[in-house]
């Protein structure tokens, strides 16, 4: 049996080539801040910084898990602290990451790691439309590489944390 030739192998079918690995709205390097109050902060961004949220997802005892907003043209997310335990060593405040939009995540994550990174989380589709990967630099430092694989509204993305437990 012959194989298809209208089928590359080197295409992943769940990928919709559609879809900008950089979602509209976004620049390549966002930062990614967390709070002890995550809403106290955002009220702080919107009142101090004229910042503008555009939507955040919550977990059933009011956590953010994760927000975003605007100041100008560019966009930050904001989480709760609880929420950002990811590659933290116990007690370790983790004020700060960064997520970087590529075209290639899996590419980006596996140069990462060869340089000298720690694989915090493995590259993975992830609810919210991205394929996403997250690690810590040698310097300890975390970022996410991800690309964008599918548009996934807030609403969407709410149920879908909802029916993962969160």
């Amino acid at each position: 049996m012959s194989a298809d030739p209208s089928v590359d192998p080197n295409v992943d079918p769940s990928v919709d080539p559609n879809v900008n690995p950089i979602p509209a709205g976004y620049h390549t390097v966002t930062p990614y801040l967390i709070a002890e109050d995550a809403a106290a902060a955002m009220a702080f961004y919107v009142a101090g910084l004229g910042a503008t949220e555009l939507y955040r997802l919550t977990l059933p005892d009011g956590t953010i898990a994760h927000s975003e907003l605007i100041i100008g043209d560019s966009r930050i997310m904001l989480a709760d602290a609880k929420m950002a335990q990811l590659g933290g060593a116990p007690g370790e405040k983790l004020p700060v990451s960064f997520m970087v939009y590529v075209p290639d995540s899996d590419a980006a994550f596996d140069r990462a790691v060869k340089a000298g990174a720690t694989s915090l989380r493995p590259v993975a589709d992830q609810f919210y439309g991205d394929r996403t990967g997250t690690f810590r630099d040698p310097f300890g430092h975390i970022w996410s590489v991800g690309t964008h694989i599918k548009d996934v509204s807030p609403e969407e993305m709410q149920k879908a944390m909802e029916s993962m437990g969160g």
